[in-house]
């Protein structure tokens, strides 16, 4: 049987590192955005409880897709196996990239 294809994401929302796992993952019409489809979250124990994966099982509850600004991504990989998603506090120098990544009809030897 085909395995099928899981991508492992991580993006910056509220000031908190988000790392999800998704069956689907590609740019949006909308300018700017990543759709991340077909959440995956563990279904390995339901003895032992993450409180993390619980919050973001939550948060993204009824979620088809969702749409993530690209300037928030940190980073994006194609991976084999499914690990716990999680929230994590962000540590460090780790922010969102500023501002707008393209403006439309800006010239930029102004």
């Amino acid at each position: 049987m085909a395995a099928k294809t899981l991508f492992k994401v991580v993006f910056i929302n509220q000031g908190k590192i988000y790392e999800i796992f998704a069956r689907k993952v590609h740019q949006e019409m909308l300018y700017g955005f990543i759709c991340v489809e077909d959440l995956v979250f563990g279904t390995r124990s339901d003895l032992v409880l993450d409180p993390s994966e619980e919050r973001l099982k939550d948060e993204f509850n009824e979620v088809r897709r969702s749409l993530i600004p690209m300037h928030a991504v940190i980073r994006i990989d194609e991976v084999t196996r499914e690990a716990t998603p999680r929230i994590v506090p962000a540590e460090g120098n780790v922010t969102a990239f500023p501002g707008p990544v393209y403006t439309p009809g800006g010239d930029a030897k102004k």
